[in-house]
């Protein structure tokens, strides 16, 4: 491939992970109008856009073709905003949260995302996460579709905010090797499952969503496992 075509494929990729902030922003305004499950299509679009950038970043050789662009600092700064803002304000305006009491809460995940983000060692070496890998999208969905009630919403959001800083290493799918082939395999059809559930959404099947909870728990078992095993 030419160097011309090589740097075009290269920007190209990056405007690819940059358009995951654009996302975010319909996305915001979306939840401002209660258009929520429109605005939980578009966190599924995200996700998508960043579970694929990664592949794509390397396939393209983004970091020899285009050395002064920091790819992985794009990336985390467009992780943040879908990631943590996104879903925080989801929890905030949807009222997901206990009245008189959803500002500070909201506040947790928003400062200890900050912090888990700017480590240096927030990745290890071996492709691992330290610490709760900030998955609010995740968080935010399920509190939104299966309606727990505002204060275990709560008190999830709490817990999990100190999870953060708990150095427990969880799995990065789409770079560990560790049975990566069915993880992404189940990734894939977790995937689905959630977009269904928002299709029929205000009212989808309860067993539905409570079946695609499959994925998150097979997700924190391996992740448990493996910290274990790594000793």
């Amino acid at each position: 491939m030419a160097p011309s075509s090589r740097s075009l494929l290269a920007w190209l990729v990056h405007l690819y992970t940059a358009l995951g902030a654009v996302v975010a922003v319909f996305t915001l305004a979306l939840v401002a109008q209660n258009r929520y499950r429109e605005a939980l299509a578009l966190m599924g679009l995200a996700l998508i856009l960043d579970a694929t950038d990664g592949t794509l970043a390397r396939a393209a050789r983004v970091k020899e073709v285009v050395p002064r662009v920091d790819g992985a600092r794009l990336d985390d700064i467009v992780d943040y905003l879908n990631y943590v803002l996104v879903p925080c304000f989801l929890l905030l305006w949807a009222e997901l949260l206990p009245a008189g009491h959803g500002a500070w809460i909201v506040c947790l995940p928003l400062l200890a995302s900050a912090y888990g983000f700017s480590q240096a060692d927030a990745k290890t070496p071996d492709h691992h996460f330290l610490g709760f890998p900030s998955y609010w999208n995740v968080v935010a969905f399920y509190c939104f579709v299966l309606d727990w009630g505002p204060w275990f919403n709560g008190l999830l959001v709490i817990v999990l905010s100190v999870m953060v800083f708990v150095p427990i290493r969880y799995l990065y799918p789409s770079r560990n090797a560790f049975l990566q082939g069915l993880t992404i395999a189940l990734a894939v059809v977790w995937g689905v499952l959630c977009l269904v559930v928002v299709y029929l959404l205000p009212d989808p099947p309860r067993h539905l969503v409570w079946t695609s909870l499959f994925f998150p728990a097979y997700y924190l078992a391996l992740s448990f496992w493996s910290h274990l095993r790594a000793g």
